[in-house]
């Protein structure tokens, strides 16, 4: 399904947009006006790295800078996180003792290499799954503060601005969220929307999953399908929309444990596997 003509691509995947973003009654209710400006289709020979000229690797323990109590040491390693020769990249989520912690995993970013303001932003993904594993594709504010300093352009989170445009509990794996963090909106106070397959699991096949952003709303998109709207309105009286003055950048990644899933337990199967088709942003022709 890789198809490295570049025009050809764009041109299907806007008219697949255009055609596939219709709710359950068949209307069209996404973004009409799109332009295909990036796409990482994780070609290459199997154990391969990742394009560095778009991703970067965060390394470290769940706690070291993100928090959330989680187990896993994030690495570079190809074990954790490498292509599989077949169009995809994979990320790993394993048991075992490294650096002091008892799981491995790894987390990618594309800050100061791809970043966007407003657009469409999906990837196709097969999750992984099992109790205490949370996988999430998201999104950050470009000017968020990675280290404490004194520079007035950098700015902590949750002020920075999240979206999540997929998490998902490992022991609840028919449901995805989407959701946003803000200042008076974060943690566990996000606001949210959840999409629940029928008769299915989302770590049993890949699914693709999407936001479209605008200055006021945030759409979601589970296989071309809008299953929730978030907008300005919806956000607390007195919080702040930071969602509209500053371009953002995207993360992949595979927790193991923490607040939001709780912790794995001897039973959950391990290893288990993100794997990522294509990561692909339109913006806007308005």
């Amino acid at each position: 399904m890789k198809n490295n003509i570049i025009v050809i691509t764009a041109t299907l995947c806007v008219l697949a947009i255009i055609l596939a973003c219709t709710d359950d009654e068949g209307n069209n209710v996404g973004l009409s006006n799109l332009t295909l400006v990036f796409e990482d289709e994780f070609n290459g020979e199997a154990g391969a790295s990742i394009n560095t000229d778009n991703w970067n690797f965060d390394i470290g323990t769940g706690n070291n800078g993100w928090g959330n109590n989680e187990l896993q040491y994030y690495t570079d390693r190809p074990e954790n996180v490498s292509l599989d020769g077949a169009g995809n990249m994979i990320i790993t989520a394993r048991r075992e003792t490294f650096q002091g912690s008892p799981f491995t995993s790894a987390r990618i970013n594309t800050k100061d290499k791809v970043e966007q303001k407003y657009g469409r932003f999906e990837a196709r993904i097969k999750m992984p799954g099992g109790r205490g594993i949370w996988p999430a594709f998201w999104m950050l504010g470009s000017n968020i503060e990675t280290q404490a300093d004194d520079d007035p352009a950098t700015v902590q989170w949750p002020f920075v601005g999240e979206i999540d445009i997929t998490e998902m509990r490992g022991q609840e794996p028919e449901i995805t969220l989407g959701s946003i963090h803000g200042p008076g909106y974060s943690g566990g106070n996000a606001i949210s929307g959840s999409y629940t397959l029928e008769d299915d699991r989302f770590d049993a096949d890949f699914h693709e999953y999407a936001i479209e952003w605008t200055p006021t709303y945030i759409d979601y998109f589970i296989d071309g399908i809008r299953f929730n709207r978030i907008a300005k309105e919806d956000i607390p009286q007195d919080a702040d929309w930071v969602f509209d003055d500053q371009p953002f950048f995207m993360l992949l990644n595979v927790a193991v444990g923490g607040n939001f899933v709780g912790f794995p337990v001897d039973t959950t199967p391990l290893p288990q596997q993100m794997v990522v088709d294509y990561v692909r942003i339109y913006s806007t022709n308005d």
